[in-house]
C-alpha cells in the first residue's frame, strides 16, 4: 500500500517553497522605495536657472540677468559666462546667492571679459 506523501510526490503535489519568493519581492520592495527617496532628495535640492537677458558694458565686461527657481532658505552658487561670436568663453564668475524666502530670485551680475564678448549667460547652478 502506498502513503499519502508517496502518493503527493508521484502527482505533483508537494509542498511549495514560498520563502523565495517572498524574499525576492521584499527586496524588490525595498529596492523600488530606495530609488525613489534618493530621486525625491534629489529634486527637492535641484536649482534651475534661466536667462533673462544681457548687456554689454564695454569690451571687458558684460552685465547678465538670470533668475533662479527651486530651493527656499539654503545659499546657491552659480557660474556665469561671457561668450564671443565664436561661442569662446572670454569671462566667467562664480556668483554666490545668499539663502532667501522667496520661490524665485532675479540676479544681476556683470562678468569681467579678457576680449569682445557677444553674449551673457549661466552656465550651472547648485545648492551650497
Amino acid at each position: 500500500m502506498t502513503t499519502a506523501q508517496e502518493l503527493d510526490e508521484r502527482y505533483g503535489r508537494t509542498r511549495r517553497r514560498r520563502t523565495p519568493w517572498i524574499v525576492a519581492i521584499v527586496v524588490a520592495v525595498l529596492a523600488v522605495g530606495a530609488f525613489a527617496w534618493t530621486t525625491a532628495v534629489r529634486e527637492m535640492q535641484s536649482v534651475d536657472a534661466d536667462d533673462l537677458g544681457f548687456d554689454l558694458v564695454d569690451a571687458h565686461g558684460v552685465e547678465v540677468r538670470f533668475q533662479i527657481t527651486g530651493v527656499q532658505g539654503k545659499d546657491v552658487t552659480c557660474v556665469v559666462q561671457a561668450l564671443d561670436e565664436e561661442f569662446g568663453i572670454v569671462g566667467w564668475k562664480v556668483v554666490e546667492v545668499p539663502a532667501g524666502s522667496a520661490h524665485s530670485q532675479a540676479i544681476s551680475t556683470t562678468v569681467p571679459t579678457v576680449a569682445q564678448a557677444t553674449t551673457g549667460l549661466v552656465n550651472t547652478c547648485w545648492v551650497a
